[in-house]
């Protein structure tokens, strides 16, 4: 596929201009985070780029064009939760052999990961300990499916559809995940400490709702 072609000028100027994963970060931290409810919203990365706002997933999937935009493959992963909390996806990357990861959150944790992680496993690892419920510091993390190379959706059009493109949250709930830890591991998990809920409650972008 050309690339270039699915976008408008100014859209190309834009993806172009962000020309490394910190670049990328940097853009989706400056978007207001986009609350939702009911998960009302599923938006590509063209209406990304024209509303000025993303939740975990649509920012997620608009990384991973952008990437795809500078010679990455466009490969998105989804973090699994415990049912009491929600899953998390994230765009991830390669530099040198490593993995890094691409996260829009509205939260201090779970956030962008240097490239510096030998397998997605150790990459998954390092959001362990932030993955926790307020209130009772339950640690949730459970697993992971992917990375889905989001190629396989061109012929659906989802760098630039003007319609909402669940298919691709429906996809990565659907695959097969990776179990990260037996039952008698989780049983002995400490919950987070008083210290580290409160610095869980930082919201980046406020508007008197919780949000991923």
């Amino acid at each position: 596929m050309d690339v270039h072609k699915q976008f408008t000028k100014d859209e190309w100027k834009l993806l172009r201009s962000l020309s490394t994963p910190a670049k990328i970060q940097d853009f989706l931290n400056d978007l207001p985070f986009n609350v939702v409810v009911d998960n009302d919203t599923c938006m590509s990365p063209r209406l990304v780029m024209r509303n000025r706002k993303a939740q975990c997933v649509e920012g997620a999937m608009f990384a991973a064009a952008v990437l795809r935009v500078h010679g990455h493959r466009p490969l998105l992963l989804d973090i699994v939760a415990h049912n009491d909390d929600a899953d998390h996806v994230i765009a991830v990357f390669q530099r040198g052999g490593a993995w890094g990861a691409i996260s829009k959150t509205n939260h201090a944790v779970l956030r962008y990961r240097e490239p510096v992680y030998r397998t997605l496993r150790e990459l998954v690892m390092s959001y362990f300990h932030e993955y926790f419920l307020q209130g009772s510091g339950k640690k949730t993390l459970r697993g992971y499916g992917g990375p889905v190379d989001l190629s396989r959706f061109d012929k659906l059009g989802w760098m630039t559809s003007e319609d909402p493109i669940w298919y691709i949250p429906e996809y990565l709930v659907d695959i097969p995940h990776i179990v990260l830890f037996a039952p008698s591991q989780i049983r002995t998990f400490r919950a987070a400490e008083r210290i580290e809920q409160q610095a869980g409650d930082i919201l980046e972008w406020s508007d008197g709702r919780r949000s991923c």
